[in-house]
């Protein structure tokens, strides 16, 4: 039996030290030490990588602090509009979820699209009535509220822009809360399990302000979320539409498969070329089937962390 890893992620983006305090650090930290955890726990007694990496992510779903989940931003019309998806390794099964309203746990959602539907993709109305069908977990508008977001809602609209998660209004930057900072809000998740299974999800809340029924990279499976036992699992954060263009996860899956490459060196060509050259921002977090994991990304900061069985967690926030 091989040994278990994962890797999360909770956004990347110009996050900076200097603009964090102590206290928030903290919180960030320890809702990234309480995610791997959830993952953690079942790949321990050998269960299922897909199943770890829905714990993960509902975990992180379930924190205000992300973009995804209970913390999801606000559209426009003030509501909450989220997407997931998730990806099984072994089978190349897949389930994923676009503009749902309400729903506690996204990544959930996803799931029962993949186990328990003939389909692989559902969006809007159709999704909400199937998480009717399958008995998925509801919640109430108030259940959504994080003043924080709904702040990030009024300046968005000030300017009329759509905001990833959140950005500084330069012209007044004393008065912006959030400082010089801007992240791309989503959550994600892969994992090995000791069976060898590689699987990866991916969840957000999408971008403050949005309208027109915007889709980003988090659902399509390929963009933001891709996961074969052949060559890797990986789960991506950053400007939607530069990686829904590169079809970066699954880009990095063929690059391994037919040109040969390590997950390491896949990653790199990736992340710190091909998207730059196009001006897409962001990075992922990937795992390959012998336990490699790689963290890239070609922003300021990335939340996130990992762990191999038998050695430490790692938790990281800043470009150190």
């Amino acid at each position: 039996m091989r040994k278990f890893a994962l890797a999360i992620h909770g956004g990347a983006g110009t996050i900076l030290r200097s603009r964090m305090t102590a206290e928030k650090e903290l919180s960030y930290k320890k809702a990234l030490e309480d995610a791997i955890t959830s993952g953690e726990t079942i790949l321990i007694k050998g269960g299922r990588s897909i199943d770890a990496v829905e714990a993960a992510i509902r975990s992180l779903e379930d924190n205000p602090l992300f973009n995804a989940g209970r913390g999801a931003v606000f559209t426009n019309e003030g509501k909450h509009e989220m997407d997931a998806s998730l990806m099984n390794g072994k089978d190349l099964s897949a389930g994923a979820v676009a503009g749902v309203q309400n729903i506690k746990n996204p990544i959930s959602l996803a799931r029962g699209v993949m186990d328990r539907s003939e389909h692989v993709f559902m969006a809007g109305l159709g999704a909400q009535e199937f998480a009717k069908k399958i008995n998925a977990e509801f919640m109430p508008d108030d259940y959504f509220f994080v003043q924080m977001r709904y702040d990030q809602l009024q300046q968005a609209k000030e300017s009329d822009t759509m905001i990833l998660d959140h950005t500084v209004d330069k012209a007044r930057p004393d008065e912006n809360p959030f400082g010089r900072e801007k992240k791309f809000g989503t959550v994600g998740c892969v994992a090995l399990d000791v069976h060898g299974n590689l699987a990866a999800g991916t969840s957000t809340g999408g971008m403050t302000n949005k309208k027109h029924g915007r889709v980003g990279d988090t659902p399509i499976i390929g963009a933001g979320t891709y996961a074969n036992n052949k060559t890797c699992a990986v789960s991506c954060t950053g400007h939607g539409e530069f990686f829904i263009r590169s079809v970066v996860a699954y880009d990095i899956s063929c690059l391994m498969e037919y040109k040969g490459l390590t997950l390491k060196k896949a990653c790199d060509i990736v992340v710190m070329d091909k998207l730059v050259k196009i001006g897409g921002e962001g990075g992922l977090i990937a795992l390959d089937a012998k336990g490699n994991i790689e963290l890239p990304y070609n922003s300021e900061g990335m939340y996130r962390a990992s762990k191999k069985e038998g050695e430490d967690l790692f938790i990281g926030i800043y470009k150190d």
